[in-house]
């Protein structure tokens, strides 16, 4: 090993523990190691920069912006909402929502599925009182194994077809993964039906938990005529930064003001709600003209009115909460709500709640105000998953029907090897914005620029590996070491090193960073680089044991009330069958 070799490997290694610890946005990380090989003059900036241009990323670019005309269609809604309506029984419901899921998945973007059915299965479970726990994870996890069955069923499939084409071979075709995906998804799906209602757990929500403990999340004063601040704003009468208290809604005769800015004015009768450490309100007690009203029972209707509403959001991988607290995020002024809970892990996270640090996948109740959708969709900070009350859909669903035949033309001419999928997606967001189905704005929103950057930088550290040797370097030791174990033992290593790089990072980064060593050890085994490039192209996605590999695991981790060991429960029988299926095949198929 040489130098070189040694500081790849050490700083790849800091990259990693950085993605697991959260240090900062994933995004942020993987490009700042690419920095630093730059400035060690490791690799050219041209060599660390190639993925900004690599085909599959670009395609992925397009693909945010045709599933943003179908999260907007309403199209998977009224179709899901319409197969759950006729189920008869649990395990029926459950057979409704992942066989269609997986079938979804195949063709469109699993996330903004996911974030779009989370709402509408929350809303049937409470509907047909059983926990929402029981389908959330079935519902990524079919998500999951759709993915697989296509070359655009998920951005791992395309990164791994963009490395392919950099390493001057032929890409995925449209349905080359399938030999794979398809007898994996039977399987999965058949786990998950017959045996998912055994092995997951019964959880209630956490609006649920919260209004079965008010009194532990709220607290209620009221302003008296000996106020010293009547007439003065919140901030003057030094009710923010309150120790371990949150001020999120004042309650005025028949008005509600919610959120609470530090400019709204303190006026007598006055009921403070506030939430937080309720052990510390006796403090505030103490005050001159506040008195802690005990003869009420607050319940969280009691927070909703027209202009505010109860919202439970999932911090996404990519926001910018990571790495800095609700209160430096100012979070009232950036998003227009207030937090009330936060829950991490299946437990209410304790202390104040300005004081804590988001990580990915918490759960945040908040008291929101009407902007609050809006500006949290414009930043992608977080994924709503309220269940919702009235079900709306584009307001001119014949669009989102044009984009589906349109999409599926450009999908028959990908097949048929007329045009490349990169020259498909082009074509297609060219027509949705010539007919004005998307504007260009829409469009912007659409794409996921850090989910991009995320996948460039990693495909630059891709190259950096294979240009200094790290790659050959490594192959050369896992084939010298499992080489008298046979082909099998080779298959199976690639296989568990990616999926553990997927189940403690992410999927994309696992993909990039192990598709340069499986690609050099095909080379010296003497296997077709093909095979290993499906390996690693469905061990990337087969997170099945945490919630932080996949994205769709993330976003039903929360609003499942979740802990890490469901997910491991749950997800280690589901692994073992779709690693030894994959494996069996690839062994048959290419060896």
């Amino acid at each position: 090993m040489t130098v070189e070799m040694s500081i790849v490997v050490v700083a790849i290694i800091f990259m990693l523990v950085g993605l697991f610890l959260e240090l900062a946005r994933p995004d942020l990380i993987v490009f700042s190691t690419l920095f630093i090989f730059i400035m060690l003059g490791l690799v050219t900036p041209e060599q660390a920069l190639i993925g900004f241009s690599n085909q599959g990323m670009l395609t992925i670019a397009l693909l945010f912006i045709v599933a943003g005309v179908f999260e907007k269609s309403g199209l998977v809604e009224r179709l899901m909402s319409s197969f759950l309506a006729k189920a008869m029984s649990h395990r029926g419901a459950l057979s409704r929502l992942v066989i269609p899921i997986s079938g979804f998945s195949a063709f469109l973007n699993n996330t903004p599925i996911v974030v779009t059915l989370t709402p509408i299965v929350r809303k049937w479970a409470s509907q047909h009182n059983v926990s929402p726990s029981k389908f959330l994870i079935p519902l990524s996890y079919a998500s999951i194994l759709g993915g697989t069955i296509t070359l655009m069923g998920t951005s791992t499939n395309l990164v791994i077809h963009g490395l392919l084409l950099d390493f001057d071979n032929d890409g995925f075709s449209f349905f080359q993964l399938a030999i794979v995906g398809v007898p994996i998804t039977i399987v999965g799906l058949a786990y998950l039906i017959i045996y998912g209602p055994k092995v997951l757990p019964d959880h209630r929500s956490l609006i649920e938990k919260v209004n079965e403990n008010t009194k532990d999340y709220l607290s209620e004063l009221v302003v008296l005529e000996d106020f010293p601040f009547i007439g003065e704003t919140v901030e003057r009468a030094s009710l923010r930064n309150l120790k371990g208290l949150y001020l999120i809604e004042i309650i005025r005769g028949s008005k509600r003001i919610s959120p609470v800015t530090r400019k709204t004015k303190i006026k007598i009768g006055d009921r403070l709600i506030f939430t937080g450490m309720m052990s510390t309100i006796a403090e505030l007690q103490k005050r001159k003209g506040l008195q802690l009203d005990t003869g009420t029972d607050l319940s969280l209707d009691d927070l909703k009115n027209g202009d505010s509403k109860l919202q439970e959001v999932v911090v996404s991988h990519q926001s910018n909460l990571l790495g800095r607290s609700i209160k430096q995020s100012r979070f009232r002024e950036t998003y227009d709500a207030a937090v009330m809970a936060v829950h991490r892990n299946d437990e209410r996270v304790q202390g104040k709640i300005g004081d804590i640090v988001p990580r990915a996948g918490d759960l945040f109740l908040t008291v929101a105000g009407p902007e609050f959708e809006q500006k949290s969709r414009e930043q992608g900070d977080f994924y709503i998953t309220s269940p919702v009350d009235n079900q709306t859909f584009y307001e001119n669903e014949s669009k989102g029907w044009f984009a589906l035949v349109l999409l599926l033309g450009m999908i028959s001419l990908v097949t048929l090897q007329v045009i490349t999928i990169f020259k498909a997606m082009v074509i297609t967001v060219g027509i949705l914005l010539a007919t004005k189905i998307i504007s260009p704005r829409e469009a912007k929103r659409a794409v996921q620029f850090q989910v991009l950057l995320l996948i460039a930088s990693a495909l630059g550290i891709g190259n950096v590996i294979i240009q200094t040797g790290t790659a050959e370097w490594i192959a050369e030791q896992l084939v010298s070491a499992l080489a008298p174990l046979g082909v099998v033992a080779i298959l199976l290593a690639i296989y568990i090193l990616t999926n553990v790089f997927t189940e403690l990072i992410t999927n994309n980064a696992a993909a990039v960073i192990m598709f340069p060593v499986a690609y050099e050890v095909a080379k010296d085994a003497g296997i077709d680089p093909m095979a290993m490039a499906i390996i690693v192209a469905i061990a990337a996605s087969a997170s099945f044991l945490s919630p932080i590999g996949y994205q769709t695991n993330l976003i039903v981790y929360g609003p499942g009330g979740y802990s890490f060991k469901d997910y491991i429960r749950a997800g280690l029988p589901l692994t073992l069958l779709v690693m030894i299926t994959t494996v069996s095949i690839i062994y048959f198929k290419f060896v």
